[in-house]
């Protein structure tokens, strides 16, 4: 009869214990992927004045578009929070398309050493950066798996397992930009 006792008691520790141990490597795992997406946009962020100073040397009647990357930099790098930063960020790469496709009317530019070296370190920080966003997304659908299904909820729910947030550009900021050369 105590051996029964025991197991009823036993075997639900072990199995909270279990349950509680996965969700929080599930949880420590979204973190590291966030902390890698955050590596990302550093060095992205780090490169976006060097471009910028590049070009401001061939385009300078470019004001706005420099400007504006300027501008969208410090919007995405003061960001908090995965929703919100995935917009300021999705409206940074727009920009930064519109930057690089002023290489087509700069024939200039376009030869120019540092811009080219530039431009591909961005595209290698991009690709980095559509990886690691989507090992991020994945680690936050098996955390929020996770934490909503029954019966692991009751254990998520008593030691205040939140939703992580999937980090989503804002839509349309996948399309090639549209760029109008005005002089």
């Amino acid at each position: 009869m105590t051996v029964v006792v025991v197991l009823m008691c036993a075997v639900p520790a072990l199995w909270a214990m279990l349950t509680f141990n996965r969700l929080v490597r599930l949880r420590n795992q979204s973190r590291t992927a966030w902390a890698d997406i955050d590596v990302q946009l550093q060095r992205r962020h780090d490169l976006v004045p060097r471009l910028v100073e590049v070009v401001k040397g061939y385009a300078a009647h470019e004001r706005a578009t420099l400007a504006a990357v300027t501008e969208l930099r410090a919007q995405a790098q003061s960001a908090h929070g995965a929703a919100v930063q995935g917009q300021a960020e999705g409206a940074l790469s727009q920009a930064l398309g519109r930057l690089i496709a002023l290489r087509e009317a700069y024939p200039e530019l376009k030869a120019n050493r540092n811009f080219a070296q530039l431009s591909a370190a961005l595209v290698e920080v991009e690709d980095h950066l559509q990886y690691a966003r989507r090992f991020y997304n994945g680690a936050v659908r098996d955390f929020n798996d996770g934490i909503q299904r029954f019966p692991a909820m009751l254990i998520a729910g008593a030691f205040g397992f939140r939703s992580a947030e999937f980090f989503q550009t804002e839509n349309g900021s996948q399309q090639a930009p549209n760029v109008e050369l005005g002089r």
